[in-house]
């Protein structure tokens, strides 16, 4: 009886701690976050990969604006690192469209020290939580880490979105709608006459001539014939 109790308890032991592994992985899997780097510079995109990723944070990369958007509003990252040379739309407008999307948006800007200037007006603009400068180093990042986490500023930029950018605007505008049928023509207008093409003039000249030209050669024949006969008949 003694043995058999031992025996329970233990396999109920193994059960509880299998379970709890899997708990343990279950919840490790739903605490990894994701964060959208959006750096055309493939040596800064891949330094704040192997960051974050030691970090235990999933990385998705892209370099083009417009897929930037589409990809934060497919993964809904936690954090946004931005930069400003993306092809199609640049960072700066990228950063204001996420944060039309989502208000509670956390974008971090990359750059240059040469282009650091610019790229405090555009993370102003954008109400971007930070901005980090390259060369990028884990300890730089781990610096400024807590600051990402604070309240998220607003972005003025988005009050001017269409006047700033109004060709991105109406070049959107033109991809979604279909262009417009032309116009159809009334019933009662008959159809257009087919084109036949006209001889030339010149042509025409010289048939006239060719024409007379044998008409009076032949009416000189029939002349000739007729006094011919009457001389025959003289004679």
């Amino acid at each position: 009886m003694v043995t058999g109790f031992y025996l329970e308890l233990g396999f109920n032991t193994v059960l509880f701690f299998n379970k709890a592994s899997c708990v343990y992985i279950i919840m490790a899997a739903q605490e990894q976050k994701t964060v959208l780097i959006a750096i055309s510079n493939p040596i800064t995109s891949g330094r704040i990969s192997t960051i974050m990723k030691e970090k235990g944070w999933i990385c998705k990369k892209t370099s083009d604006g417009d897929e930037t958007v589409d990809q934060y509003v497919k993964i809904k990252p936690e954090i946004v690192f931005i930069g400003l040379n993306l092809s199609t739309i640049n960072g700066h407008v990228a950063a204001l469209e996420i944060r039309e999307i989502d208000p509670n948006a956390r974008i971090i800007f990359v750059s240059s020290k040469t282009r650091l200037s610019k790229v405090q007006d555009a993370a102003y603009s954008a109400g971007a939580v930070g901005i980090l400068t390259t060369p990028l180093t884990k300890s730089q990042l781990n610096e400024k880490w807590d600051k990402f986490f604070l309240e998220i500023p607003d972005a003025p930029g988005l009050a001017d979105l269409d006047e700033l950018y109004p060709e991105i605007i109406h070049k959107k505008e033109a991809e979604i709608s279909p262009p417009p049928l032309p116009p159809l023509p009334p019933l009662s207008q008959n159809p257009p006459l087919p084109n036949i093409p006209l001889e030339k003039k010149g042509k025409r000249k010289w048939k006239r001539i060719i024409f007379t030209l044998i008409t009076i050669s032949s009416l000189t024949l029939i002349i000739f014939y007729t006094e011919l006969i009457d001389l025959s008949n003289i004679i």
